[in-house]
């Protein structure tokens, strides 16, 4: 059977927030438009650039930070490296100056309000997150192309299937599904995390992938160290004020600490009381959240808009479960990416196309089935503990204030942490065989419910929350 391969770094990407789908995507799909441009053209020759933002990236685009992404795509950032308290001094000079330096090497003139046009009341067929790139040569030589973002930081162009661009890959494991991984675990013995390694031997050396999985999960743990320990009010006019930092503070109890790991050991002794183990997972999934939201180095998982769930539930482990070793933690980041994998696969994980449940549901799975492995459950106990935590966010919509990934997006991350715990409990404490409800079927359930769910709760702030609670008022 045809299957598409998807590597644990199609799930978890480094990059910048607030999205994934709206940030991520429209930054890469410029870079994919510029390199297919200086394929056939000199990028000098390029006279006028013009970007149509349709559907879900016209209507929440601004509060999302679609228009910057697109702009630093263009001028040839790259979002995994970039200084990321440079782009808003580099968007304040494009606005002042109405140029921009096309692919870093070529000025052309740049009008932010006739060249970067949100067309909220037009969507394209294929998928609500779209946009097209209309470029003139100065020998009058028309160039475009149309790209979806469909979520996660996947980008296609029109025409391509849901693999994209990529070369086919032929995995040893091939999976469409739960059945599947269930499948091959059956019949070689292999954990989950283990099959996952084989199949990435397709891509590149174990020895490689292992650094790339730590590198993935170095940029978490910064993340949430960072998100911790700053402090203010997140951008965008909600007036949301950052919450870990005085949580940390109030946390930690005075005890010093420099750096990441004695700071892990202040956390260690406070104990570990209900209370107390509850309120850090909160704080690490707020901490991911409104650095996310501040345009800070996030990583994908599998979007930004839940970067805060895995990370919080993998620091948990590390600060509770006695999970600090590189091989756990590899371990906890290859199940996950599985599980994420078949989402994508059987469903979406596009709040625009499923709503919440696509997003923070999937990275709640996503976590559940790992921390349910490297606490020693069984494969069944992994995929039971994925499908219970997707069966409480089944019908979650996506419904931001002001289209900013702030309320009620950094909140949910908490609740997506909790409920992967959750799960993972009540799995490892149940017999898989009993289960009535697969995770094969959850998935389908999902799916089905996005396709009924009403286009308001997608990610368009037309519902929901972002009708009730209007941008600027002090509730916020």
């Amino acid at each position: 059977m045809p299957h598409e391969a998807i590597s644990v770094f199609d799930m978890f990407k480094i990059g910048v927030g607030p999205s994934s789908s709206h940030t991520l995507g429209p930054w890469r799909a410029a870079l994919r438009c510029l390199d297919h441009l200086s394929q056939q053209y000199p990028i000098a020759m390029v006279q006028s650039v013009t970007v149509l933002l349709y559907g879900s990236l016209a209507k929440t685009g601004k509060g999302h930070g679609t228009d910057i992404a697109v702009l630093m795509g263009l001028m040839k950032e790259d979002p995994v490296t970039i200084d990321v308290n440079s782009i808003t001094p580099k968007v304040n000079a494009i606005k002042t100056s109405h140029q921009l330096l096309l692919g870093g090497e070529h000025q052309i003139e740049f009008s932010f309000k006739e060249q970067l046009i949100f067309l909220t009341n037009e969507s394209l067929p294929f998928h609500p997150n779209g946009l097209s790139f209309l470029i003139t040569l100065n020998n009058g030589v028309q160039f475009s192309e149309t790209y979806y973002s469909i979520g996660g930081g996947f980008v296609v162009q029109e025409g391509e299937t849901a693999g994209g661009h990529k070369s086919p890959v032929e995995l040893a494991f091939p999976t469409n599904n739960a059945a599947d991984i269930l499948h091959w675990c059956r019949k070689t013995g292999m954990a989950i995390h283990e099959m996952v390694l084989e199949n990435e031997l397709a891509w590149r050396s174990e020895a490689e992938t292992k650094k790339g999985v730590l590198d993935i999960w170095y940029a978490m743990r910064d993340c949430i160290y960072r998100g911790c320990h700053s402090k203010g009010e997140l951008p965008g006019g909600l007036q949301v004020r950052r919450r870990a930092y005085e949580l940390n503070k109030k946390l930690i109890n005075k005890q010093p600490y420099n750096q990441y790991s004695e700071w892990l050991t202040a956390i260690q002794n406070g104990g570990q009381s209900f209370n107390y183990i509850l309120d850090w997972v909160s704080c690490f999934a707020l901490a991911v959240n409104e650095e996310n939201a501040s345009f800070g180095r996030v990583v994908t998982a599998p979007t930004n808009g839940a970067a805060g769930v895995i990370p919080a539930v993998l620091q948990y482990y590390i600060a509770f479960c006695d999970g600090y070793n590189e091989e756990k933690i590899i371990q906890f980041l290859l199940t996950a990416s599985e599980i994420g994998s078949i989402f994508k696969k059987g469903a979406t994980i596009s709040a625009a196309m499923g709503g919440c449940q696509a997003e923070i549901g999937v990275s709640s799975a996503m976590a559940a089935a790992a921390l349910t492995e490297c606490m020693g459950g069984t494969q069944q106990q992994a995929l039971m503990a994925a499908e219970i935590a997707m069966e409480h966010h089944l019908g979650l919509t996506c419904d931001p204030i002001g289209g900013l990934v702030q309320i009620p997006c950094i909140e949910r991350n908490t609740m997506g942490a909790i409920k992967a715990i959750t799960a993972s409990q009540l799995a490892l404490q149940s017999t898989p065989d009993f289960a009535l409800v697969s995770l094969d079927k959850v998935i389908a359930t999902m799916w089905n419910t996005a396709l009924d769910m009403n286009s308001k709760y997608k990610e368009t702030a037309d519902g929901g929350l972002a009708v009730q609670v209007p941008l600027g008022l002090s509730e916020c």
